[in-house]
C-alpha cells in the first residue's frame, strides 16, 4: 500500500512540474513578442522623424537655391546698371586663360613652346573681333542719354517704359534702372525730386554744354 502512494505522489509531482514549465514557456513568449512589437514601432517612429527632418532640409535647400538664382539675376544687372560690360568680363577670361597657356608651354617641351605663342597670336584678332561686336551701350549710358533729351522730370517706371520701347532686344528693370539714377545722381549727373510719394529725375546739365549755350 505504501508503494502504491508514492507512485501516486511522483506522478502528480511530475504532472505538476510540466505544468509549471508550459505556463513558464508561454510566459517567456509572450514577453518576447512584446518586446519585439516596441521595438518595431520604435524603429517606425523613427524612421518616420527622419524622412520629416530630411524633407525639412530638402525643402530649406530648394528655398535658398531660389534666393541664390534672384541674387545672380539682381547682381548681373547691378553689374551692367554700374557701366561694367560683358565683354570685358570676357577680355578679363581670355587674359586668365592666356597666361596659363604660357604657364604650360614653358614647363612642355620646346617644339610645343615654338607653337604655342602662334596658336595665341592666332587667338588674339578673334578675341578682339568678339569683344568689339558684343560691345553695346551700358544701361547707364542709356539712362543719361534718355535722361538728357527728356524737358521734363521723370520717374523711374516711366524710364524704364521708354527704354524697353526703344531697345526691346535688352531686358531692363524698373528696380536696376533706379539702382543707375540714384548712382547718377551720386555722381551730380542727375537731380532727384519728390513729389508726394513719387521720386522724380532730371539730367544735370554739364559745364561743358552751359559754356556753349552761354
Amino acid at each position: 500500500m505504501r508503494v502504491g502512494f508514492c507512485i501516486c505522489h511522483e506522478q502528480s509531482a511530475r504532472r505538476f512540474m510540466a505544468s509549471r514549465k508550459g505556463v513558464s514557456t508561454m510566459s517567456e513568449t509572450t514577453e518576447l513578442t512584446s518586446q519585439y512589437s516596441a521595438q518595431v514601432s520604435s524603429d517606425l517612429e523613427r524612421n518616420l522623424k527622419d524622412q520629416e527632418h530630411l524633407s525639412s532640409e530638402i525643402e530649406a535647400l530648394q528655398a535658398r537655391l531660389a534666393s541664390l538664382q534672384r541674387d545672380h539675376s539682381v547682381l548681373v544687372n547691378l553689374q551692367q546698371a554700374l557701366g561694367v560690360p560683358a565683354a570685358a568680363a570676357e577680355s578679363a577670361a581670355a587674359v586668365s586663360a592666356a597666361r596659363k597657356a604660357r604657364k604650360k608651354t614653358t614647363s612642355s617641351s620646346g617644339t610645343a613652346a615654338s607653337t604655342a605663342p602662334r596658336r595665341q597670336a592666332g587667338k588674339k584678332p578673334a578675341a578682339k573681333a568678339s569683344a568689339t561686336s558684343s560691345a553695346s551701350p551700358t544701361l547707364v549710358h542709356l539712362v543719361r542719354a534718355y535722361l538728357g533729351g527728356q524737358s521734363e522730370p521723370r520717374s523711374a517706371a516711366e524710364i524704364t517704359t521708354a527704354l524697353e520701347r526703344l531697345h526691346p532686344e535688352r531686358t531692363i528693370k524698373t528696380t536696376v534702372v533706379r539702382t543707375t539714377l540714384e548712382g547718377l545722381v551720386a555722381k551730380s549727373h542727375a537731380q532727384r525730386t519728390k513729389q508726394g510719394k513719387f521720386v522724380y529725375y532730371t539730367a544735370v546739365a554739364s559745364a561743358g554744354s552751359g559754356e556753349q549755350s552761354a
